[in-house]
């Protein structure tokens, strides 16, 4: 891909290891932090990274019905090491890229969205206490948080795409990156308090399929960065083989093909995110229309 350099300002942190301050954590390994974020997924946090560990435990017999994780009584400043300069963000190599796809989603956004506002990118490792979601484990993934407009990421996932899920390559990782905005830009527009209601509403099947359509808007919406994004000079940012590997990527996270890698029979009342064909599907239709107003997952087939 061709990349700017982005320069990070206010709306990228790196919260370190361990970042943030908000939330009540808790102990108890990934078994326990899983058990303690299954209730946020659908009220609190979306993330295209998250299907990956859901898969991975069986999270579908759950689905979306549980209350919302509480936040605890933490007092610490969450951008505290930020602010002191105890972590620099963008000081990687995974970070830079990271920062330079985040960089470029807002010149496409702000040209088509009026009004559009940033998100927040956050950098964490291992484990984040985030401002609005609580405690998030890295093995969540990647994830947004409606509450407080940021997007979370511990680099390490993309490590996790190549060698675990075989989706290596940088638009792979730059298709993660650009779904979570994509998550962002249904908060804005208000897409997600709808949904949110919608849900409330619902039975577990029908709040699950009412999700899969968010997943699939936000797929719609990388693909549709993807197509529209330039560089300074006026290059496009996918180069010859990125739209195979972002491909590869939607495949490797679909609801089907991460239940059957857990030795399950795939349940579409219990999906979440759809599957390796719908991903695939509403990424291409981002990628080869560029037209967000063909994004709309709750009005069409899917």
């Amino acid at each position: 891909m061709r990349l700017d350099d982005y320069d990070p300002g206010d709306d990228i942190r790196d919260l370190g290891r361990g970042g943030g301050g908000f939330g009540g954590g808790g102990g108890g390994g990934l078994g326990g932090l899983l058990i303690g974020f299954l209730p946020m997924l659908l009220g609190r946090k979306m993330g295209c990274g998250t299907i990956l560990l859901i898969g991975a435990v069986a999270f579908f017999v759950l689905g979306p019905g549980a209350n919302m994780l509480s936040m605890g009584g933490g007092t610490s400043d969450p951008m505290a090491d930020s602010r002191s300069g105890a972590n620099i963000a963008c000081d990687t190599e995974a970070e830079r890229f990271a920062c330079n796809v985040f960089g470029s989603t807002h010149t496409v956004w702000e040209g088509l969205v009026s009004g559009y506002r940033k998100p927040t990118l956050n950098f964490y490792s291992h484990r984040v206490d985030s401002q609005g979601c609580g405690s998030a484990s890295a093995a969540m993934g990647p994830f947004y948080c409606p509450a407080d407009q940021g997007v979370y990421l511990d680099t390490d996932f993309f490590r996790e795409l190549d060698q675990r899920f075989g989706a290596a390559g940088d638009a792979a990782q730059a298709y993660v990156i650009a779904h979570e905005v994509g998550h962002h830009l249904q908060t804005i527009s208000g897409i997600s308090d709808q949904v949110r209601r919608a849900q409330g509403r619902s039975s577990q099947a029908e709040g699950n399929a009412l999700q899969v359509r968010m997943e699939l808007q936000a797929d719609c919406y990388a693909g549709v960065w993807a197509a529209r994004a330039k560089t300074r000079d006026g290059q496009p940012v996918m180069e010859p083989g990125d739209m195979e590997e972002a491909m590869r990527a939607a495949n490797a996270i679909g609801d089907d093909t991460l239940m059957r890698s857990a030795g399950q029979r795939p349940v579409p009342e219990s999906f979440t995110h759809g599957t390796s064909e719908q991903r695939m599907t509403w990424l291409r239709r981002g990628l080869q229309t560029g037209d967000p107003r063909q994004c709309d997952a709750f009005n069409t087939a899917i």
